[in-house]
């Protein structure tokens, strides 16, 4: 059975860091682009990076360039997503998904991802 589960969300200062893990089962993470994505209170889902498969090509949503960063251990079947400098505007529930499509200047779309995790929370606050 396919399994995606997220770690790592907690609440952060400004400023602050945390390192998310999306741990896989069931399948092999380094056979699809997988993508990270979060929904803020209120508002919808946006993709905010993506790591393709085979080569580990990445990509960044503006808002977080120079900030997140995301990396593939393959041995572990896991994906990492380290967040530096967090902002407020952070804040949300984080998912990483399969993707069935890599695209070069945007993560995947919604409607690209046949499976999700259930998430985890990131809060920053002072």
């Amino acid at each position: 059975q396919l399994q995606l589960v997220e770690s790592g969300g907690g609440l952060v200062q400004p400023g602050g860091s945390l390192r998310l893990s999306c741990a896989a089962s069931g399948f092999t993470l380094d056979g699809y682009p997988i993508g990270w994505f979060r929904q803020a209170p209120g508002k919808e889902r946006e993709g905010v990076s993506c790591i393709r498969h085979g080569d580990a090509i990445t990509y960044y949503a503006d808002s977080v360039k120079g900030r997140f960063t995301t990396s593939r251990d393959n041995a572990n079947n896991t994906v990492y997503l380290q967040m530096n400098s967090l902002k407020p505007e952070d804040t949300g529930v984080y998912y990483c998904a399969v993707s069935t499509r890599w695209y070069i200047d945007h993560c995947p779309n919604l409607n690209d991802i046949p499976y999700w995790g259930k998430g985890t929370l990131v809060t920053v606050s002072s």
